[in-house]
């Protein structure tokens, strides 16, 4: 039998709940998750395989099957993201592969598109994923929004203890004031994502048993930020530190000072562009940057009519170009009505278009990921000069923060 053959046999559909143990063996088989990974972090086969029953009961999953035989699929999670302070519906795209005997037949590129159609009709203007290839997803429109810096503190390079008004106490994982002081800091931080349950299962999902939660008060005994760690083999890791404010930040970071007899070293990640180091008195320690999640624009007129420019002492006006890989309705000609209070509309067509964008390009401009005068400089995209300062001047100032994994 040809491809051809093979290819017209195939029917595209969603991934039910029936369908799970198909789900999870197509997950494991791209990914590479072995027995072996799994008893690691405790989990046995029928425990990872049931542990991924709310994204099929939660999440828009579709798949293409050979009769009865799933053979490729990807997941699209309903989650909120933060941006500029206002929340958005974001798809959160996971779950993608396709046994290799199914390759290049198109199959993904079809489900992505779906996939895409499907988060427009929910409203959710944008999409992030975790990539295993960049490349790969730059080609159907995704771009980097965000990094991840992972650091490594000896011992010796702890910062000293701080005399502070509040105090550290280690809570159990499930205590509430753990999810209310992330939903704060989540509202102060551009592109971070409003964990609901879903998310919170995603985040915790591959965490060992022995993770603890220190939290720190202030001298109102108001919670202000959280640390979740592990010990093991002399390494302090840190999986997440959230602090709403500089006090509290310091505190948590007593605590970790406070093991100074305990380990040799601390592990951790921060999802900012401000490096650790300058906190530091002891400033020379490893720090390292890659870049971490990307997302993509989904429905270019409902994003920009609900983002929040810069105010304007004037109305503001840009006529584009914008060009999508794959969605039609993301193509062709627009023009941009900035009021003077930041709020926008968008509407089809328009004379002698001052610039032209990609949707990579336009996404990562405007969650804040790369400047505007930077992209024009690298020609990533085509303006004149007071098309590039207008863009300056129009979008906030503020690097992404995002930090979850699904």
């Amino acid at each position: 039998m040809n491809r051809q053959e093979v290819r017209e046999r195939l029917e595209m559909k969603s991934v039910e709940t029936r369908h799970w143990e198909q789900f999870n063996d197509l997950l494991r088989y791209v990914f590479q998750v072995t027995n072996e990974h799994l008893q690691t972090f405790g989990w046995g086969q029928r425990e990872i395989a049931q542990a991924k029953l709310p994204i099929l009961k939660q999440a828009d999953v579709l798949g293409w099957f050979d009769g009865d035989k799933l053979i490729s699929q990807l997941a699209v999670y309903p989650f909120q993201v933060n941006i500029f302070g206002q929340i958005y519906e974001m798809g959160g795209l996971t779950g993608v592969g396709t046994y290799p005997e199914y390759a290049n037949l198109g199959l993904m590129n079809q489900l992505m598109r779906q996939a895409l159609m499907n988060m427009r009709e929910q409203q959710q203007s944008i999409s992030y994923l975790f990539p295993y290839s960049i490349p790969f997803y730059r080609r159907k429109g995704w771009e980097i929004i965000s990094d991840k810096i992972s650091f490594e503190v000896k011992d010796t390079q702890l910062p000293k203890v701080q005399t502070l008004p509040g105090n550290v106490e280690r809570v159990s994982i499930e205590h509430p004031e753990v999810k209310a002081i992330y939903r704060r800091f989540a509202l102060q931080k551009h592109a971070a994502m409003l964990r609901n349950e879903l998310a919170w299962e995603e985040y915790m999902r591959w965490d060992l048993d022995d993770l603890t939660v220190a939290v720190y008060y202030n001298d109102d005994h108001v919670p202000m930020g959280y640390l979740l760690y592990w010990i093991a083999e002399d390494v302090f890791y840190i999986k997440e530190l959230v602090f709403i404010d500089e006090e509290a930040r310091a505190g948590l970071w007593n605590f970790i000072s406070a093991h100074f007899s305990m380990v040799s070293r601390v592990k951790g990640h921060t999802f900012t562009d401000e490096p650790l180091a300058f906190l530091f008195d002891e400033s020379d320690i490893k720090e390292t940057i890659a870049p971490y999640f990307m997302g993509r624009i989904v429905d270019i007129r409902l994003f920009v009519e609900q983002y929040p420019f810069q105010p304007q002492p004037v109305e503001r006006k840009l006529t584009f170009a914008l060009r999508d890989p794959m969605l039609d309705w993301n193509e062709g000609i627009f023009t941009l009505h900035v009021s003077e209070d930041g709020s926008a509309r968008l509407s089809e067509g328009g004379d002698n278009p001052s610039a032209a964008f990609t949707i990579q390009t336009m996404t990562t401009m405007l969650m804040g990921y790369k400047r505007p005068t930077y992209l024009a400089r690298i020609n990533r995209f085509q303006a004149d000069e007071p098309t590039v300062h207008m863009l300056e001047n129009l979008i906030i100032r503020e690097k992404p923060y995002f930090s979850d994994y699904f």
